[in-house]
């Protein structure tokens, strides 16, 4: 009987013991062996990312510009005007933009999708843009010379300082360029810089310093301040036709 009992004391004892070994078994370290190797996996899908400088980088810019992106001067330094452009490369192709190149747009870079054409008889020379994807296509003679990333309306409501509330939409529909102003200029859905009017003197097409992932407008289409210094000499003003969907 004592037998008995001095083996039923040493049960829970093996038990701890026999837990204690499989915990300092190969198993553990094969777990944070790959633990480790998840997270090099996950660092190295960050291909490129802002602040990185070098021949990589300004390979990626010559891409992005070959294929109508703007990616500011090529000069091998990833900054806001590269970014801006890798956001719309990722909108373009379908992927979720990231603030840094991954393991899948880089595959895309090496077969990239066209960008959607929204209008199939537009005309030869015409501006399309996305709300949805908030991409801006420039055609020329049928080709594509720019593409661009933009913010849209935010449907949110706001009111003026100088009186005035509404909801902050981007009006779908078929307009042209009416008239271009140089530098900023105040009208009453905001401030813009060199705004290319599709509707009126209140709509534009015009650049921002803040033009995020996010729609954020009040209702005009933002795009990058790099791409508004030039974008007016690219378009006719007035009667370029401009498609917003």
């Amino acid at each position: 009987m004592r037998r008995l009992w001095m083996s039923l004391l040493l049960v829970p004892v093996m038990v701890v013991a026999m837990a204690a070994a499989a915990w300092a078994s190969p198993a553990a370290p094969a777990a944070r062996t790959a633990a480790a190797a998840r997270t090099q996996a996950a660092a190295a899908a960050r291909v490129l990312q802002p602040g990185m400088t070098g021949a990589k980088v300004k390979a990626l810019q010559r891409r992005l510009a070959a294929l109508k992106y703007y990616p500011g001067a090529i000069d091998g330094r990833f900054g806001v005007n590269t970014l801006e452009a890798v956001w719309a490369f990722y909108e373009v192709q379908g992927l979720t933009p990231h603030d840094y190149v991954s393991s899948a747009m880089k595959r895309a870079l090496a077969h990239p999708r066209a960008p959607k054409v929204l209008v199939k008889h537009g005309g030869a020379n015409r501006i399309e843009i996305s709300l949805s994807r908030e991409v801006l296509v420039l055609y020329r003679n049928k080709k594509v010379q720019l593409i661009s990333h933009v913010s849209g309306g935010g449907h949110y409501y706001f009111c003026n300082p100088g009186g005035g509330c509404g909801y902050a939409v981007t009006p779908a529909g078929n307009f042209s360029t009416r008239v271009f102003m140089r530098g900023w200029v105040h009208v009453p859905l905001g401030e813009m810089y060199n705004p290319v009017f599709f509707i009126g003197t209140a709509y534009a097409i015009h650049g921002d310093t803040y033009v995020p992932l996010a729609p954020v407008s009040h209702g005009c289409v933002r795009i990058p301040m790099d791409i508004a210094a030039f974008f007016h000499k690219l378009v006719k003003i007035p009667g370029e036709p401009v498609y917003i969907r």
